[in-house]
């Protein structure tokens, strides 16, 4: 069988190593090592508050529900502005009707003035103006209806208009400070990023992967022992197990036995 690459026969080392420091094989690593672990941990956990606040931040969400009302009132204008326009093409039907009227009222007047027509014939022309003026007055009642309804449609389109406006500056508002949080937690969570990679430099490899092994499977990789209690899990260590932990070397590495992080015993 020819011989594995050196790449490959380290990556497998490796994998050996974790696997049996995971099922409970010993693993030592220097105290300052197992410090520093807990504050990788700690950097890892301020990264996740500060990722989870990114995800949640308060100046997207009300932007998100400034947008969806700004594009909400812009469609409500949108459908006022097409109601007008067929309620301006209502309106001048109605004033067509009023017009056709009163040019049949002002030629049956002219012919009632002008006295060429027989008694009967002023009769009839009489009842006719008289009907036709009725009817004026019902088609310009509708007309005057429309035409209210016209100015309110306008009002109403006005109105959205402005809040439209408004809602515009709302969301160039947030969008500004949207970014400036945004530049505030990037900066912090950079910051942060840069601590913990020249935190993890010092610490050995070995027991940095066995730390990063257990974070990605349980989201946390370490946490400390105090008062009896681990502070991954908040659960105290039984009795049994803390006196077998005490007398242990300060370079070897704990566990929990509950979500098996590693224990770092804080003095």
């Amino acid at each position: 069988m020819p011989a594995l690459p050196t790449r490959v026969r380290n990556e497998l080392v490796v994998t050996k190593q974790l696997h049996e420091h995971t099922v409970g094989g010993d693993m030592k690593a220097s105290p300052q090592d197992q410090r520093s672990i807990l504050d990788i941990q700690g950097f890892d956990f301020a990264t996740g508050t500060l990722a989870n606040k990114i995800k949640n931040l308060p100046e997207a969400i009300e932007l998100s529900a400034t947008i969806i009302k700004s594009n909400n009132t812009r469609d409500l204008r949108i459908a006022a502005q097409t109601e007008l326009s067929d309620v301006k093409r209502e309106l001048l039907r109605a004033e067509g009707d009023v017009e056709q009227i009163v040019t049949r009222i002002t030629r049956d007047e002219a012919r009632l003035s002008g006295g060429s027509a027989s008694p009967k014939e002023l009769e009839q022309l009489q009842h006719e103006v008289v009907s036709l003026n009725v009817r004026r007055s019902e088609l310009e009642e509708v007309e005057l209806e429309i035409m209210m309804r016209v100015e309110a449609i306008n009002t109403r389109i006005s109105d959205l208009e402005n809040e439209e406006k408004t809602l515009a500056a709302e969301i160039a508002d947030l969008e500004i400070r949207k970014e400036n949080a945004l530049a505030t937690l990037n900066n912090e969570i950079e910051s942060i990023a840069k601590e913990r990679s020249e935190t993890l430099a010092s610490v050995d490899k070995t027991f940095a992967d066995l730390y990063e092994k257990i974070r990605s499977s349980n989201g946390t990789g370490a946490a400390s022992l105090v008062g009896g209690q681990c502070k991954g899990c908040n659960l105290p260590v039984n009795t049994v197990e803390l006196g077998r932990i005490a007398a242990l070397a300060e370079d070897e590495v704990v566990r929990c036995e509950e979500c098996r992080c590693i224990l770092v015993r804080v003095k």
